[in-house]
């Protein structure tokens, strides 16, 4: 039986490359905490397969178009590149989600299925949910990069779409209770 991941890994995975952007950013500037960026989200892929042995889909994605729209900021020295990566990324999970609902995959279940059990329309919904509010980030982001000024949008990134995304999960969580299913050995005690 695989050990479980220490609890502190995923959100260093995930979160920890956007606190050491914000922090070189507020620093040095743009370009510097692009390419911090770059590197933390090396580390935390090496990391989380130092601990577990496997890389998580979703931040292995993100650092690869890290790695693209970062090399391509730098290199060409324009921020409109590294601007577009939260547009690129929210863009590419709402068409995996959209696009396995209309092939009838509720692409959402095999991500979260062994941490929550639901029946089938409730993956269908979530998934359906999910995407579209990636489609709505990623509109936003395009929004906001292009109207407003670069802390702005800094600001925006960091704590905006960590908000609007903690705020959006909280308010699943009557969906993914409505659908729950019981957990088979709850059953058998």
């Amino acid at each position: 039986m695989p050990h479980a991941a220490p609890r502190w890994l995923h959100p260093a995975v995930q979160y920890g490359p956007l606190a050491v952007f914000f922090l070189v950013y507020v620093k040095f500037g743009l370009l510097s905490a692009t390419g911090a960026l770059m590197a933390a989200s090396l580390i935390a892929l090496i990391v989380s397969l130092a601990v577990e042995r496997r890389v998580p889909w979703m931040p292995l994605v993100t650092a690869a178009i890290v790695a693209v729209f970062g090399g391509l900021t730098l290199w060409l020295r324009d921020e409109t590149f590294i601007k577009m990566k939260p547009t690129i990324v929210q863009g590419i999970f709402a068409i995996v989600l959209l696009g396995g609902l209309a092939f009838d995959r509720a692409m959402l279940k095999p991500l979260l299925g062994t941490a929550w059990r639901m029946d089938e329309a409730g993956w269908r919904r979530l998934s359906l949910r999910f995407g579209l509010f990636f489609l709505a980030m990623a509109a936003l982001n395009e929004a906001v990069w292009r109207t407003q000024s670069t802390d702005v949008w800094v600001a925006f990134k960091v704590f905006g779409l960590i908000g609007l995304t903690l705020l959006f999960v909280f308010a699943q969580v009557p969906l993914m209770t409505r659908h729950h299913l019981a957990d088979e050995t709850a059953k058998d005690a």
